[in-house]
């Protein structure tokens, strides 16, 4: 049985692929704890001003889940569903993702965090590769959501030396 959304004036999707490089003053085994760790994700992850969390989880293993429902001020809800595909401690994490917006698809997503120790801290490489499908304009807009999340991990790492 095959499901749709509902939307018969679907906007083509938008492939695109992008990657982001960030250099952090921290042994990779902090960054990958802060990814690994729920209650520091959440933190950095889902929290925020504005934000209300609804409900987040984060089981870290391969296959495990990640999901999170919240929404921005006093709008719609949106959901991130996400499947742990592999784990390398310390070095690599991959996630295939989706999200919706108050119930409609927005995106499907394979992201891939790779952790390279350099002098005095860690290079993170995120990269991603998704269809998007909430219009021309959406995979631009998730780039930049990726970096302001990249910036609050930096925040994160910080608060916690």
């Amino acid at each position: 049985m095959s499901q749709t959304n509902g939307d018969t004036a679907a906007q083509d999707a938008v492939h695109s692929t992008f990657s982001i490089e960030r250099i952090y003053p921290a042994s990779a085994s902090r960054v990958f704890f802060a990814h690994s760790d729920e209650a520091t994700k959440r933190r950095w992850f889902a929290e925020g001003e504005g934000w209300t969390i609804d409900e987040y989880r984060l089981d870290f293993r391969v296959d495990g889940v990640e999901f999170s429902r919240f929404r921005y001020q006093d709008g719609p809800e949106i959901t991130l569903h996400s499947v742990i595909q592999d784990i390398v401690p310390d070095r690599r994490i991959v996630i295939a993702y989706r999200m919706t917006l108050a119930g409609k698809p927005l995106s499907a997503s394979l992201g891939t965090i790779e952790l390279t120790p350099t002098d005095g801290g860690t290079l993170l490489r995120y990269t991603e590769q998704g269809a998007f499908l909430d219009g021309p304009d959406s995979a631009k807009g998730r780039e930049e959501g990726s970096r302001w999340l990249l910036e609050a991990l930096a925040r994160e790492l910080e608060a916690s030396t």
